[in-house]
């Protein structure tokens, strides 16, 4: 099943990127340059929502609208998106 959720990458002072994402509480990830953070990213993404998705009683977030993110200076809004086994044996 295919997962996408938005999320916003910036610059920090020491020169690398940090991106999170709003609707995915703590679920951010770092990298030296902004490919190499929103590839972390999507690795990032995925281990959320594998974790939260092996809980019984799971509960993903509903998506952000674009239009709603409020990104700061410099800061710029990218939609990642993950495929996610949900069954054995199953292919998407």
């Amino acid at each position: 099943m295919k997962f996408s959720y938005p999320c916003i990458a910036g610059q920090k002072e020491d020169g690398s990127f940090r991106v999170y994402f709003p609707d995915l509480e703590m679920c951010e990830a770092t990298g030296r340059d902004l490919e190499e953070a929103l590839e972390n990213a999507k690795e990032a993404e995925r281990g959320w929502i594998e974790l939260e998705l092996s809980e019984d009683d799971f509960e993903l977030p509903a998506r952000s609208e674009l239009r709603e993110l409020c990104p700061g200076p410099g800061e710029s809004i990218h939609t990642l998106s993950v495929n996610i086994r949900l069954m054995e044996g199953y292919d998407e």
